[in-house]
C-alpha cells in the first residue's frame, strides 16, 4: 500500500510539473510580447473566450459543501518548481516591476516594486525574514472556497495543477490577502474598486476552468460587479 502511494504521488507530482512548464512557457511568451505591467496583471491559460458575465450566468449554482477533510496538502505540496524556480518567485517576476534576482539561481526574486491591484498602493518588496510577508501570492480563488464547491471531485493532480496556475496565482498587498482569506466575491472585494471587474472576470475564468461552482449569493455579488463592466471579455 505504501509503495502504491509513493508511486501516485511521484504521478502527480509528473504532471504538476508538466503543466506548470507549459503555463510558464507561455507567461515567458507574454513577457516577451510585452504584457500589460503589474498594475494591470495579465489574465492568462483561460481554455475558453468570451464575455465574463456570459461566463458567469453558465456557472452550476449550488450551496457549500462541508469543509470536512480540507488541507492544504490536498492541492499539492506547496508550489511546484520548474526547471529550479518555484511559482512563488515566477509570479513575483511576473507581477512586479524593477525586480532584482538572486544571481545565483536566477529565480529568487530580491526586491522589486509591486502596484498593487488589490489596494491601488505601490509596495516596496524587500525579501527578507521580516519583510517578505509584505507581498503575497493570493490564490485568487481561494483552495478552502474551492474544496467546498467543486474541488472535491476533482484528482489529486487536477487540484495541485488548481494551486499552482498562473491564471489564479497574483502578487497583492500581504495584509489585504490576509483580510480576504478564504472568502469569495460575496463577503469579500478588492477596496481598489477599480480592479473589482477584471478580479471578478479572473474567478469567473478560473471557477469555470476548473468546473467549480458558485453560491447565489455568490453569483449576485459577481453579478452586480460585471454590470458596471458588460464588455469583459475572458482571457484566451
Amino acid at each position: 500500500m505504501l509503495e502504491r502511494r509513493r508511486r501516485a504521488i511521484t504521478m502527480v507530482a509528473g504532471l504538476v510539473v508538466i503543466f506548470v512548464s507549459t503555463a510558464l512557457t507561455t507567461l515567458h511568451q507574454q513577457q516577451k510580447s510585452g504584457s500589460p505591467n503589474a498594475a494591470t496583471p495579465p489574465l492568462v491559460l483561460s481554455d475558453h473566450t468570451g464575455l465574463a458575465y456570459q461566463t458567469l450566468v453558465g456557472l452550476e449554482v449550488k450551496g457549500r459543501a462541508p469543509k470536512t477533510g480540507y488541507a492544504r496538502e490536498q492541492f499539492g505540496a506547496g508550489w511546484a518548481t520548474v526547471d529550479g524556480c518555484d511559482m512563488r518567485n515566477y509570479i513575483l517576476q511576473r507581477d512586479l516591476v524593477d525586480t532584482r534576482l538572486d544571481r545565483e539561481d536566477n529565480c529568487t526574486v530580491l526586491s522589486g516594486t509591486l502596484h498593487d491591484p488589490y489596494t491601488g498602493k505601490t509596495i516596496a518588496f524587500q525579501r527578507g525574514a521580516g519583510t517578505s510577508q509584505a507581498v503575497q501570492i493570493d490564490h485568487v480563488v481561494a483552495l478552502s472556497d474551492a474544496w467546498q464547491k467543486g474541488a472535491q471531485q476533482l484528482d489529486e493532480a487536477r487540484r495541485a495543477e488548481f494551486a499552482n496556475d498562473p491564471l489564479n496565482l497574483l502578487a497583492v498587498d500581504g495584509p489585504a490577502n490576509n483580510k480576504k482569506s478564504d472568502s469569495d466575491a460575496a463577503t469579500w472585494l478588492p477596496s481598489n474598486k477599480g480592479y473589482r471587474c477584471r478580479y471578478v472576470t479572473r474567478q469567473v475564468a478560473v471557477k469555470q476552468k476548473y468546473r467549480i461552482w458558485v453560491t447565489m449569493a455568490e453569483r449576485d455579488a459577481m453579478t452586480q460587479v460585471l454590470q458596471s463592466c458588460p464588455d469583459q471579455i475572458l482571457p484566451g
